[in-house]
């Protein structure tokens, strides 16, 4: 399983610096191949942290899925309406509401939270619950380092072209 993770984050990684070198692309991230490849490597990491037999994956990921896709809904509702409201230049009933929203979609996502962690009770071990929290947080982690990997590899090839050509020039 460690083998297929290497080779899946190898991927991941040959994946991102090609969708970057395009100059017209998206960022890499929201290709929507590569948001399948990261979602695919999530499955990988979390089912080989968590130790979770044929059955119980086979039992877990579509109420995970569920979860994960509801929570992502409440965090893009969110976002949109912080998007829509400009704080520095809302009047002080929209910041009020504002702080309104945010406190009760925290407590929708508590109370989903709350409701697929008895329904993933049911499919896991607590132990297994506990090494999930520990495993969304380390595989976001890896992803972020990944991409900022990325990026800084970018700016230096970038900084040695613009060298290159200037270089170039005076010659």
């Amino acid at each position: 399983m460690k083998k297929i993770l290497v080779i899946g984050f190898y991927i991941l990684t040959l994946t991102i610096a090609f969708a970057q070198d395009q100059p017209e692309a998206d960022p890499a991230i929201q290709d929507p191949k590569v948001q399948e490849r990261i979602k695919n490597l999530r499955i990988a990491y979390i089912s080989d942290k968590l130790g979770l037999t044929s059955e119980q994956a086979e039992k877990f990921w579509p109420v995970y899925r569920g979860f994960s896709d509801e929570r992502k809904a409440l965090r893009m509702e969110f976002a949109k309406s912080r998007s829509e409201l400009n704080a520095q230049n809302a009047t002080p009933n929209q910041q009020e509401e504002q702080v309104r929203m945010g406190l009760e979609l925290k407590q929708k996502e508590l109370d989903l939270e709350r409701d697929y962690s008895g329904r993933l009770m049911k499919i896991i071990t607590a132990q297994q619950m506990l090494n999930l929290r520990k495993a969304e947080g380390d595989f976001q982690r890896m992803i972020l380092q990944q991409v900022q990997q990325r990026r800084m590899m970018q700016q230096r090839n970038e900084a040695i072209r613009e060298r290159n050509q200037q270089l170039n020039k005076r010659n």
